[in-house]
Formats: C-alpha cells, structure tokens, sequence
C-alpha cells in the first residue's frame, strides 16, 4: 500500500523537476522584463498624471460655480443710534407732555393781562373741548409708547446669522494664457508617453544584453568542457607515450599545467554562467535563485540576425525618442512664453452671484431669508509689478532656445551613432567570417596535430599550441557572433525601431 502511494508523489516530484528548469526564448524575457519592470511602472504612472493635467488645463475654459455658506453668532444686536437717541425716543411722551404743560402756563399768564378778550374765548365750546379731552387723557404714556417702538426699530436681533451665497465667474479674456495652457498640457501628455517609450526600449536593449551575455558564457562554458576533455585525452596519450618512453616527464607536466588551467577556465565560466542567469532574473522579475534555460544557448551555433540596410535620416529622427522628446519640450516652454506674456494684459471675465441671508439685509433685517442676484463684467489690469512678467518672459524664451539647441546637438549625434552602428554592423559580419575561416583551419589544425601526437610524430608543445589555437578560434568566433547580435540590437534602437516584435 505504501508503495503505490509512492510511486504517484514521485511522478509528481519528478514532473516538478522537469518544470523548473524554465526554458525561455528572448521574446519571453522581453515580455516578461516588460510587465515587472519598475522604471516602466514609473512611466506609466507618469502618462495618468499628465493625462490628468491636460483634463484640468481644459477645465478652464469652463465657469467656476462656488457655493458657500456661513452661521455666525454675536454675543450683541446691531444698534443703528445712540443710547441718547434711544432715550429720547422712549421719553418722548413725558417731554411732550411737559413743553405742552409749559405753554399752557404761559398762555394762561398771557390771559390774565387781557381778561376782557380772554374770557369770551374761554366760553367758547372749541376752548373748553380743548381743556376737557387734556385734562382728562394722558398723553405723554401714548408717546412714550410710539417712541419706545420707534426705538426699539433701530435695534437689529443679529445674534444668529446665516449667510449663504452661489457665484459663477466665466473668463472671457485672460491673454491667451488658457489656450497656452492646454497646449502645454498637451504636449506634456505626448512628452510623458515618448519618455515611456524611450523607458520601454532601455528595458528591452538591457534584457537583450543580458540575455546574449548569457548565450555567450554558455557557449565558452561549453568550449571550456571540450577544451578540458580534449586535455584530459592529450594527458592520457602522454602518461601512456611516458611509460613507452615516447614522450618526455617534462611534457607530460605541461600537459597537466594546462589541464589544470582548463578547469580553472572551467570554474570561472560556471560561475560566471550562474551569475549572469542571476541578473537575468532580477531584470525579467523570476527570484534569483530560479532554474532557468535560454533557447539560444542550448544551439550548437549561434543564430545571426537580418542584416539592417540604411534608413533616411528624417525617419530616423522623427522615430527616435530623444529628439521627440526635445522637440516637445521647447514647443512647451514656447507656451511657457506666451503665458508669461499673458500675465501683464488685461483679464475680463463674467461674473454673476446670489446671496441669501438671515436676517434678510433686504427687509429691514427681519428674521426670515431673504436674498438677490447680481451680475457684472470683472476687468482686471495690471499696471505695475517691477519687472517680473519681462525677465519670466526672457527666461522662457532662453529655456526653449536651449531645448532647440539640444534638439540639433540631439540630431548630429544620432547621425553620428547610426554611422558608427551602420560601419560596425559591417565590421562585426566580417569579424564572424573570418573567424569562422580561422575556426575551420584550426580545427583541421588540431585534427592533424592530435594524430601525429598520437603516432610519435608531434611534440606534447605543438599539440598543445594546436589545442590553444583551436580554443581561441573558437572563444573568438563565439565572441563575433554575439557581438553581431549586439550590433543589431544598437543599431534597432538608433533608428529607432525597437519593441517587442524586433
């Protein structure tokens, strides 16, 4: 029983084993640099926020509506006059009361020195109507009555206020500089998706370096393994020619200096091999200590790529992400200049607000809401501000005249790489034919030194210098092809033809 439940977990462990080593070919680890890549997650993050910039640069060309509103308490009323006012107004009655008592006696002195007229008056029904309704109506209570109201009318109850109020403001003119703005916005969204670009193809050339770098140690780790064994074979022929007194001691201990020279070489191309495939790991986002396996390393030889023919210059540039980005950068602050222009003209704008409130300012105060529209044209003019709005103006001017003077720096360097790439990319062909011609003799080269080591007829050095020729021919030869593959890869990215399908 507890061998068939065995036997299915190894099966699983071994189909495990057999997964792990991960085998991947250079578009899977451009695909993968791609998507973990943090820089581009940076970049990409870059574009939304300037995506989001050009939304808010186009959001002025719309009103601004406010809303606000406020409560605010006051520990006193509003009084409109004086206390002595006030006190007069509440003692109006008894004032008037007294100056009428004051007249009174001075008219009734002014009878007494003329009796005869004044007593056919005093007779009369009017005279004593007068008298009777004064002697018997109190009339100072009934004014100080109407004064205590008038009085109190000029006292506001202001204690709890509330105010509330929507305003709109629609710019009609402001100098351009809302039209510069979202110009400005816009390039910056296209400026921010070619430095992503640009970020895109640095990952790419920086995983194709790694990956080729890697092809190549695997390649000279399998050269290593051949070069040991065919010393190891050379050392067995000469211990052997040694006991037939062939061959010399002395040559058999150089044949053993280099054999143990070969498994140094050995050692260092392993090592070398497992650190390379390390940064690999780290750049395409698998954990450092990952089994993995390149499709081009396992290759008996290396694949060369489709030579590159030349392309016009003005293609070039127009696809190169560092003159774009230039370009863009200058037609930036050539905005940046128009809106430092702007700020010494003139501004008009609409505006129009509803205010609300309580106690209403619009009834005499009264507890209860009250409110009113209002509607103008703003115009704003700046008139003196030292020399700000001149030296932003010249200070734009300069940092676009430096973008445009790096934008032709930029072109005359490309020409010149794409030059130097294009003349290169020839070389580097040529390179890996003649090696390959050097490889072929020195492979017939030790082909006949091995067989005439081996019948007495070539010395121990001789072979050796024939196993060392062979070994360099073919490190040189290996080291031709990659750089061949570099070369391309170069020259993709100079003419600006690099991504994913490359």
């Amino acid at each position: 029983m507890k061998r068939l439940i065995l036997i299915p977990i190894l099966l699983l462990l071994a189909q495990y084993g057999a997964d792990a080593q991960q085998v991947l070919t250079l578009e899977d680890c451009r695909q993968m640099a791609v998507q973990g890549n943090k820089n581009l997650d940076q970049a990409r993050q870059k574009v939304k926020m300037a995506e989001y910039d050009r939304k808010i640069a186009a959001a002025n060309y719309f009103p601004e509506i406010k809303a606000t509103g406020a409560y605010l308490y006051n520990n006193k009323n509003l009084v409109l006059i004086d206390d002595q006012t006030s006190d007069a107004l509440n003692n109006m009655g008894t004032t008037v009361q007294g100056q009428f008592n004051a007249q009174m006696e001075q008219l009734m002195a002014a009878i007494k020195t003329n009796p005869s007229a004044a007593m056919e008056y005093m007779k009369s029904p009017m005279w004593q109507t007068v008298v009777g309704a004064l002697s018997q109506t109190d009339v100072s209570a009934a004014l100080n009555t109407v004064g205590s109201s008038i009085s109190e009318s000029f006292n506001l109850d202001i204690q709890n206020v509330y105010v509330g109020a929507v305003s709109l403001q629609q710019p009609v003119f402001v100098g351009g500089k809302i039209v510069a703005s979202n110009r400005m916005a816009k390039y910056a969204d296209e400026l921010a998706r070619v430095q992503y670009e640009g970020e895109y193809e640095d990952v790419l050339l920086t995983v194709d370096q790694a990956y080729w770098q890697i092809v190549s140690i695997a390649n000279k780790k399998k050269l290593a393994e051949d070069y040991a064994a065919l010393l190891d074979h050379l050392c067995k022929d000469a211990e052997a020619s040694v006991a037939e007194g062939v061959a010399t001691q002395s040559d058999l201990l150089s044949i053993k200096v280099k054999c143990n020279e070969a498994q140094m070489l050995l050692s260092k191309s392993v090592n070398g091999l497992a650190l390379s495939k390390m940064l690999l790991c780290k750049q395409i986002g698998l954990p450092l200590d990952s089994e993995i396996t390149l499709a081009d390393e396992t290759l008996d030889v290396i694949p060369m790529p489709e030579l590159l023919g030349r392309k016009d210059m003005d293609s070039i540039l127009a696809d190169r992400t560092e003159t774009r980005s230039l370009d863009l950068a200058s037609k930036i602050y050539d905005q940046k200049v128009t809106i430092a222009r702007a700020d010494g003209l003139p501004t008009v704008a609409l505006t129009a607000n509803y205010l609300i409130s309580n106690p209403s300012s619009f009834n005499g105060f009264k507890n209860e809401f009250g409110g009113s529209i209002h509607a103008g044209v703003l115009v704003s003019v700046p008139l003196f501000h030292g020399t700000e709005g001149i030296q932003k103006t010249k200070k734009a001017k300069a940092e676009a005249e430096m973008y445009r003077t790096k934008y032709q720096d930029a072109c005359e360097m490309i020409g010149l790489q794409v030059e130097q790439l294009t003349r290169q990319q020839d070389e580097a062909l040529e390179r890996v034919n003649m090696t390959e011609s050097s490889l072929e003799s020195a492979e017939e080269n030790l082909r006949v030194a091995m067989l005439g080591f081996e019948e007495g007829v070539v010395s121990a050095s001789v072979t050796l210098q024939a196993q060392t020729a062979w070994m360099q021919a073919h490190s040189e030869y290996i080291d031709a092809c990659v750089e061949l593959q570099m070369n391309h890869a170069n020259l993709l990215k100079a003419q600006g033809e690099y991504n994913l399908n490359n």
